[in-house]
């Protein structure tokens, strides 16, 4: 463990959409995060912040993960994307706003197709509160992936 960067510096979500707040711990198959429930945003309702929002908070630890591993590895942040979730559990339907959350995840499999699973676990004040195994992909290269999608969707139009 050390000290982290910024987490800007791990993953390439910002504004309204960077929604956990820091890296807390990392090492070569875990990454641990805190988030800050929003008090205000895209996903808040007048109960707070719906739990299948979880989702979201552990594939940007994983983005995080991912960000940290080639920042100490010299080499460029890649975009990833968020495939799909199995076996997603929640213990409760909203988060309340402020409340914070400490998310684990756990590589189980990274591919060197860029196809990753992970198993992922979000406790607050160290009960467990949502659950779920994600899967992931990180291509080579990110915009040229996207540019690809976006060329092969102009097509079919």
């Amino acid at each position: 463990m050390s000290d982290f960067l910024a987490i800007e510096k791990y993953v390439p979500h910002r504004g309204s959409m960077l929604l956990i707040e820091r890296l807390l711990e990392a090492g070569e198959e875990h990454a641990v995060a805190q988030v800050r429930v929003a008090r205000d945003g895209m996903f808040v309702q007048q109960q707070g912040v719906p739990s299948w929002v979880a989702i979201e908070y552990m594939a940007q630890t994983v983005a995080a993960w991912a960000g940290w591993r080639a920042v100490e590895n010299g080499e460029p942040v890649k975009i990833g994307f968020l495939l799909g979730s199995r076996k997603f559990e929640a213990m409760q339907a909203f988060f309340a706003p402020a409340a914070v959350l400490r998310v684990e995840v756990r590589c189980e499999l990274v591919g060197s197709n860029g196809l990753g699973m992970f198993d992922c676990q979000v406790f607050e004040k160290g009960l467990l509160v949502a659950r779920a195994r994600i899967s992931v992909f990180e291509p080579g290269d990110g915009a040229a992936y996207l540019q690809a999608l976006e060329s092969e969707g102009n097509k079919n139009e």
